[in-house]
């Protein structure tokens, strides 16, 4: 952001011009959000810096569309600041912290007001919020708890969230609604970040778009996904829209190939193959209709025999992208069937890849694994998996899942899927998209079958690893918000997102 607005400025746009822009956004934003500005009592903390000029600029609109303004200054502003001196001539009510013997007046503003606006720090480095900044905040969170319809909005992030890690102070103030400016931030979609965040919204401040076209982390957003949806011909057949062989299941996890199979299925390809345990097969063929079968030899019942990797492979030349681990077991002679299906395929086939759960599981037993699967592939692994296959601890990735995609995408030159809240999709080439969404209703077993197999229906219908994968990513997430608004996130379960997906689909095209 420091360098966007440095560029901007080159541009003939100031920092007083981007600040502007930003206090009407913001006040735009909490008017919208509120409903009307008539007659809110709205009390505005104000910080040292840019946050608090915007905090001032955003004051300054809300009291000429009708609100009840008071400002509350944590730190003397210059007298040469001429957002604060606009504030003064128009007679809105202004206190000093310095002045404000044991906080009286903060208290007596906060008794009487309908919303708290956080003005106080923004992007800059991170400080520990100490001494007066810490103890209004102290103030404002008691407020909040005596009374629980006081609304607070914070302007740009949280004060004291950092906006690259999410990392949080003890004393961050949680947010109902976030307005920031110009681009959405790393923190606000990294934990414990994320929880304070509440609402967020994204404000143009003014930034020239040309300034942005190299930023090679994006949000994934509907407009993005709407531009990469498949195209669906009139004079389609079934082959127009990919041919997608899933390998699945097994005794105990009978389920994931059934999830994995409707996934793809109900997000547009045109033929759904299963490959699975001979035995399986009539249990399945009860359940999936649409898909065709390819039963595979066993090595007991319900496991797929070391033996049946050459089984696959014949069938392998007719499909378009293989999805390979759902719910497939680490049954010694499946994690044979596994390796020698994706590390001695013979060089004739070239079927696009989408491995998950036991395929990632096998290859994390496989030193140097990557350098053996030479070609791109799109990784789906939760952050348990992601460990494994990284031989990193689970907290690191936990608590920095955007470095950790993004370098193990290009040492293993694979696209990853870093599922959870706000999942993390990476590409070799150092490309990251990062999803919006956090579901806790997401978080039932089967919703990541359902997750890789939409991804290959679109891998399959032509999309590029990165946009198969990003809009694979979106569309779930999208099918479990809807989900969630008809029946909350507790006891959804994963087959309720299938037919959201299509729903999904329809309601991104028709925008």
């Amino acid at each position: 952001m420091k360098e966007l607005e440095r560029g901007a400025a080159k541009q003939g746009l100031p920092n007083e011009v981007l600040m502007e822009n930003a206090g009407l956004a913001i006040a735009q934003r909490v008017k919208g959000w509120l409903g009307s500005a008539v007659g809110r009592q709205i009390l505005v903390l104000v910080g040292p810096g840019n946050n608090g000029g915007d905090g001032l600029v955003a004051a300054r609109h809300l009291h000429d569309w009708g609100a009840r303004i008071s400002i509350y200054l944590c730190n003397q502003r210059r007298e040469d600041d001429p957002n604060y001196h606009i504030v003064t001539e128009r007679g809105i009510p202004t206190t000093i912290a310095s002045e404000d013997k044991h906080l009286a007046d903060l208290d007596s503003a906060l008794s009487s007001s309908d919303v708290v606006i956080d003005a106080l720090f923004g992007t800059g480095k991170l400080r520990p919020l100490e001494g007066v900044i810490g103890e209004v905040l102290t103030r404002v969170r008691g407020a909040k708890e005596a009374q629980p319809g006081l609304k607070v909005i914070a302007i740009d992030l949280p004060s004291g969230l950092d906006a690259d890690s999410g990392a949080a102070d003890p004393s961050c103030l949680a947010a109902d609604l976030t307005v920031t400016l110009g681009y959405p931030k790393i923190g606000l979609f990294s934990f414990p970040g994320r929880d304070l965040v509440g609402e967020l919204m994204v404000a143009d401040i003014g930034i020239p778009v040309n300034l942005g076209e190299g930023i090679a982390t994006e949000l994934i957003t509907e407009e993005s996904v709407r531009s990469m949806l498949p195209q669906r011909p009139h004079s389609a057949h079934k082959g127009t829209f990919g041919r997608v062989l899933v390998c699945a299941g097994s005794l105990q996890y009978i389920g994931a190939a059934y999830l994995a199979c409707e996934g793809a299925m109900r997000v547009g390809a045109g033929l759904v193959t299963l490959a699975v345990a001979q035995s399986l097969q009539p249990i399945l063929a009860a359940k999936l209709t649409e898909v065709t079968y390819a039963p595979l030899p066993e090595a007991e019942p319900g496991f797929i025999s070391n033996e049946a990797a050459s089984s696959l492979h014949e069938r392998l030349a007719d499909y378009d992208v293989l999805l390979m681990g759902c719910g497939l077991s680490q049954h010694p002679s499946v994690m044979g069937f596994i390796r020698d299906s994706l590390l001695e395929m013979p060089s004739s086939l070239s079927p696009l890849l989408v491995l998950d759960a036991d395929a990632l599981n096998t290859l994390a037993q496989t030193p140097q694994w990557w350098q053996r699967l030479s070609q791109d592939a799109i990784l789906t692994p939760h952050p348990g998996e992601m460990a494994r296959l990284s031989e990193l601890p689970v907290e690191e990735i936990g608590r920095e899942r955007l470095r950790v995609a993004r370098e193990e995408a290009a040492l293993w030159h694979k696209t990853v899927v870093l599922k959870g809240a706000h999942t993390v999709v990476a590409s070799p080439g150092g490309e990251v998209k990062i999803s919006a969404m956090a579901n806790p209703g997401l978080a039932s077993a089967g919703t990541g079958d359902v997750l890789s197999g939409a991804i290959a229906g679109l891998l399959a219908q032509g999309l590029p690893y990165i946009a198969a994968a990003a809009c694979g990513v979106y569309l779930h997430g999208l099918a479990g918000e809807t989900v969630r608004a008809e029946l909350g996130d507790a006891g959804m379960v994963a087959s309720d997102l299938l037919p959201a997906l299509p729903r999904a689909i329809k309601k991104i095209r028709e925008g």
